[in-house]
């Protein structure tokens, strides 16, 4: 193997975070319901490194529901202006709630009472009713600290397969693949474009 996939991972996301416009940490979420329907959503990945690609959620959204009743995701970061991309596939562990304090309380004030009032994905009726519950929800906490809900944490997405794509002239891409050994190793191999 030439190189470890996080390793190389780590290199093109510092080129992304170097080149990209907005947002080099946004990332393509597949998931699916319990009969299989896939449902995939733009996210912001949080963490990343040997255990994983990590992001944060509202446990309750469709996107809470679907993770709670199968586990498997995969997920798509494109750099446009780099003109890679890198795919994974594995399975999402919940993370530790040291984890989900800790990034809640990196998130702006608005956005954690924005996590209180919000009831994710489901239908709303108006959005003078959603910024009323913003406005209880700045009354219940009042100048305190705003606290991580029960309902908000983070997964993480522990590839089993780590794909890396460069754009080629032509369409002559180059793609390497990274697949986890049982030892939890890692064996590469080249896909035909």
């Amino acid at each position: 193997m030439a190189e470890d996939p996080f390793q190389l991972f780590e290199s093109w996301f510092a080129q992304a975070e170097a080149s990209e416009p907005n947002d080099p940490d946004a990332m393509a979420l597949a998931t699916s319901t319990p009969n299989g329907r896939p449902s995939v959503r733009m996210v912001l990945m949080r963490l990343h490194g040997p255990q994983g690609f990590g992001f944060f959620t509202n446990l309750e959204s469709r996107k809470g529901e679907e993770i709670a009743a199968n586990r498997q995701a995969a997920l798509c970061i494109h750099w446009k202006s780099l003109r890679k991309q890198v795919r994974a596939e594995g399975r999402l562990e919940q993370v530790s709630d040291a984890d989900a304090d800790a990034y809640f309380a990196s998130r702006s004030r608005s956005s954690r009472i924005g996590a209180w009032a919000s009831d994710q994905s489901r239908p709303l009726d108006s959005r003078a009713t959603f910024l009323n519950r913003i406005e209880q929800e700045k009354a219940r906490v009042g100048e305190g600290e705003v606290p991580r809900p029960p309902h908000w944490s983070g997964f993480r997405l522990v590839p089993e397969r780590i794909e890396f794509w460069e754009d080629g002239e032509f369409r002559l891409h180059h793609r390497r693949l990274f697949t986890r050994r049982a030892d939890g190793g890692w064996d590469e191999g080249l896909l035909y474009p």
